[in-house]
C-alpha cells in the first residue's frame, strides 16, 4: 500500500518567479491592515476597555435567550451589551462598557451590576448569577499596555535570535514576516469589530509561533542550501529549498486546519475570535513564510558565499607557507 503523498518528491514550483508583485501585495496589505487599525478602531473587549463582565446560568432553561438579554440590559442606558454563550447552551456571559468614572469607583461599578442581576432575576425565574468582575479604565489600559509589549518582545526575542542562528538578512527577513502575519490579523479584527480580548492575544502568539517554526524550517534548508550548491544563483536556491520543505508545510497546516475548523464552525461563540485569528494566522503565516521571509533575502544581498567560514590571518599564514597561495 502506498503512502499519500499530498505533494510530489518532484515538485518544482516558480514562487519566486513572482516575488515581487506578491511582496507589493503584502506592504498593501500591511498599509491597508493599519489603515483600518487606526480608522475604524478595535473593538475592544472588558479587559481592554474596561467595564462590567456578569456571568450566569438559566437552571431550569435548555438555552439562555441571548438575543431577550441584550435587548433587555440595552435599555438600562449602559450602552450595547456583549452578550454570548459562555460553556453550556445555558451559560452566558454578559458584558457593558462603564464610563470611566464609573469603572473606577468600586461601588457604583457594583450598584451597576446589581442593577443590571436585579432586573433580569425580575424577569427570568431561573437566572442564577455565576459571578460578576469589574475592570477599571486604568487597569485595562495596563493591560493593553502590557500586551503590546509581550508582543514586541517576542518579536524582538525571535529576530535577535535568528539574527545570531543564521545571519542578520535572516532575522531581518523573519521579523518582516512576523509583522506581515500581525498586522493582517489586527486588520481582519478592525475590519469586522470582532472583540480584541486577552485571549487574542494568546491568539497572536500562537500566531507568531506557528509562523516562525515554519520560516525557521525553510531557513534552515536554506542555509543547507547555501553550503551545498555554491554556484546556484540565488533565486533558483531559495526556490529548490521552499520546494524541498513544501510537503512538511503542507502537511502541517491541514493538521492545524483540521482541528479548527469544527471549532470555527461549531464551537462557543466565546471561542470564535481566538479561532478564528489562529485560522487566519495558518494562512497568512505559510504565505509570509514563502514570499515574504524567503524573497526578502535576495534584496537584502545574501550570496552562495554567507555561510561559508572565513579564513583568519593564521591559515592565510598556513597556506603561503604551503605554497599554497
Amino acid at each position: 500500500m502506498k503512502l499519500l503523498k499530498l505533494v510530489p518528491d518532484d515538485t518544482n514550483i516558480a514562487f519566486l518567479k513572482w516575488r515581487v508583485p506578491f511582496f507589493a501585495i503584502s506592504v498593501l496589505l500591511i498599509a491597508a491592515s493599519w489603515a483600518l487599525v487606526f480608522t475604524k478602531g478595535l473593538n475592544y473587549g472588558v479587559d481592554f476597555a474596561g467595564g462590567l463582565e456578569v456571568r450566569a446560568t438559566f437552571t431550569q432553561t435548555a438555552e439562555a435567550p441571548v438575543g431577550d438579554l441584550r435587548d433587555q440590559v440595552a435599555t438600562l442606558g449602559y450602552g450595547d451589551p456583549v452578550v454570548q454563550r459562555f460553556g453550556e447552551d445555558n451559560q452566558v456571559s454578559i458584558r457593558v462598557r462603564l464610563p470611566d468614572e464609573v469603572s473606577a469607583d468600586k461601588e457604583a461599578a457594583q450598584e451597576a451590576a446589581n442593577d443590571i442581576v436585579e432586573t433580569l432575576q425580575a424577569e427570568y425565574d431561573d437566572f442564577r448569577l455565576d459571578g460578576n468582575d469589574n475592570v477599571s479604565g486604568k487597569v485595562s489600559g495596563e493591560f493593553r499596555q502590557t500586551a503590546l509589549y509581550a508582543l514586541l518582545a517576542a518579536m524582538g526575542a525571535i529576530a535577535l535570535y535568528i539574527w545570531v542562528r543564521f545571519e542578520w538578512q535572516f532575522g531581518v527577513g523573519a521579523l518582516f514576516a512576523l509583522f506581515h502575519d500581525v498586522s493582517l490579523t489586527l486588520g481582519m479584527f478592525a475590519l469586522f469589530q470582532l472583540e480584541f480580548s486577552l485571549q487574542i492575544i494568546a491568539a497572536i502568539l500562537a500566531i507568531i509561533g506557528y509562523s516562525l517554526n515554519d520560516t525557521i524550517v525553510i531557513y534552515d534548508r536554506i542555509r543547507e542550501n547555501l553550503k551545498k550548491y555554491r554556484k546556484m544563483e540565488v533565486p533558483a536556491l531559495l526556490d529548490l529549498s521552499v520546494n524541498e520543505t513544501l510537503a512538511r508545510t503542507v502537511m502541517t497546516s491541514l493538521t492545524l486546519l483540521v482541528a479548527l475548523l469544527p471549532l470555527l464552525l461549531f464551537g462557543p461563540a466565546s471561542l470564535f475570535g481566538m479561532v478564528a485569528a489562529i485560522t487566519l494566522g495558518l494562512f497568512v503565516g505559510t504565505y509570509s513564510s514563502v514570499y515574504s521571509a524567503a524573497p526578502i533575502l535576495v534584496w537584502l544581498g545574501v550570496t552562495s558565499d554567507s555561510f561559508v567560514p572565513r579564513e583568519s590571518a593564521a591559515d592565510e599564514q598556513e597556506k603561503k607557507a604551503r605554497g599554497l597561495v
